[in-house]
């Protein structure tokens, strides 16, 4: 395939560009503080779950604290990022479902950080 077949896209009923032109439709109508919000809750659950918090009864085999920190971290720097945006409504529960993922890291980690230094931290400053 050629270099200019690979960029040219046609977008046909029924095709995969369809479906793609479709999606792009979709997402043009949802608000983006819907959008910020939910990848704000999926950050969160994902994090829950790397902490061991899942209901599961192998919640624990399901820990892996490295992947909880940086999914925390993410967590932190979209929700500072995006409070102005999406005002303290919206902006509260984030905060407060951080700062509680923030806390269970530091009673998970047999090797607590230095204040300022855990998950989030550089964002948020300091959680106690």
């Amino acid at each position: 395939m050629s270099t200019s077949d690979s960029n040219s896209y046609v977008f046909e009923p029924g095709s995969a560009g369809a479906d793609v032109s479709q999606q792009i439709r979709d997402i043009s109508e949802v608000p983006a503080i819907e959008v910020i919000t939910t990848a704000a809750v999926h950050l969160m659950s994902a994090a829950a779950v790397k902490l061991g918090l899942a209901e599961e009864d192998n919640a624990a085999e399901l820990k892996d604290l490295d992947e909880a920190r940086k999914l925390i971290t993410a967590l932190a720097g979209l929700v500072t990022a995006a409070a102005p945006e999406i005002g303290s409504q919206h902006a509260g529960p984030l905060r407060d479902g951080l700062r509680s993922l923030q806390l269970a890291f530091r009673e998970e980690s047999l090797i607590p950080d230095a204040p300022g230094k855990g998950p989030g931290e550089k964002f948020t400053g300091a959680v106690n």
